[in-house]
């Protein structure tokens, strides 16, 4: 029985070719497929008959069709669309683009909530008590080292569920990660600490589940299958009210994502605290985070009042040192 195809409209092929061409170029385009899907089932139910159809005033049928009342949601939805049809411009197989819709104004941004170090470790003590349930045996081994790998060295949660035996290389304390964001692989090592506690939940999995295959998820309660991202999530969330937490104007509620955001933080401010220029070090930051571009990871330079502090506090110390000279 042959599979039914993704796409059904007169542009079904337009679209995987589209999507060929950029997965052929190291894109997931996952969330970009879905969105594509949805409007090539637009076109196919309104019903588009030739390429004299797609108008402005059929692309924002579409867009209001999708009820997004979240600026960044409709831009990224528009965005989407823009692109394709760009292309099908510069393909030549459209003579326009029929994008004509402007992007909505974005709000100011809400920064994400930061962890401080003895948050992270009381969190780490309560899961230490998560109970098993017959659905998920050594919850709290599992969750321990999920948590720990987050904060310590900055993972994503689609990264952690990732994870494989052949992965993880002890003998040079690296971590190999796979199928990340942007489609690249990266090591990413690890220290003394964070190696023993990885060395400790290893040898606990070989007495729970006897010797492992390299594929098998180095995370998991059935031995093979991995944990889900939405467990993870759940679980973080339910530890957080055993916690007291304070939430500042113009900071979001705190969500499992956070412990990535605090581990970069965390670095940035070490670096500030041991005289290390961030600037000449924000490049390697981007890379051990798997960001695409430097700027990404720019962005925490401008997140806590303590980093502002460390920054105008050297500020302040270069300016004293150069009117030192001048007076001199």
């Amino acid at each position: 029985m042959k599979n039914k195809p993704l796409f059904c409209s007169i542009l079904s092929e337009d679209i995987q070719f589209y999507l060929d061409f950029k997965r052929a170029a190291g894109r997931k385009f996952n969330n970009e497929e879905a969105t594509l899907r949805l409007f090539d089932r637009f076109i196919f139910d309104y019903p588009v008959i030739d390429n004299t159809d797609l108008t402005p005033l059929l692309i924002e049928s579409f867009l209001t069709s999708r009820m997004r009342t979240r600026p960044r949601s409709f831009n990224h939805l528009l965005g989407v669309l823009r692109c394709f049809f760009s292309w099908l411009v510069i393909q030549g197989r459209l003579a326009h683009s029929p994008v004509q819709a402007r992007p909505r104004r974005v709000t100011s941004r809400l920064i994400p909530f930061l962890f401080k170090p003895e948050q992270v470790q009381r969190i780490l003590e309560i899961t230490a008590q998560l109970p098993d349930n017959p659905r998920a045996l050594h919850r709290k081994e599992v969750y321990s080292l999920i948590f720990r790998l987050m904060y310590g060295l900055g993972l994503r949660v689609g990264e952690i569920v990732r994870l494989c035996h052949k992965d993880v290389d002890r003998k040079r304390r690296l971590l190999v990660i796979r199928e990340t964001k942007f489609g690249k692989s990266r090591l990413v090592p690890f220290g003394p600490k964070q190696g023993e506690h990885i060395k400790t939940y290893l040898l606990q999995r070989l007495k729970w589940y006897g010797q492992w295959q390299p594929d098998d998820p180095l995370f998991s309660f059935t031995h093979n299958r991995p944990v889900r991202p939405e467990a993870i999530s759940h679980t973080f969330h339910q530890l957080l009210p055993k916690i007291d937490l304070t939430l500042t104007t113009g900071t979001a509620p705190p969500c499992l994502h956070c412990l990535r955001h605090s581990f970069a933080v965390q670095t940035l401010l070490r670096w500030y605290r041991s005289g290390i220029d961030p600037g000449q070090r924000l490049f390697h930051l981007s890379t051990f985070m798997g960001h695409s571009d430097p700027a990404s990871t720019s962005w925490y330079l401008t997140v806590t009042d303590e980093l502002f502090t460390e920054a105008s506090q050297r500020f302040e110390r270069l300016v004293g040192c150069v009117c030192q000279e001048v007076n001199r």
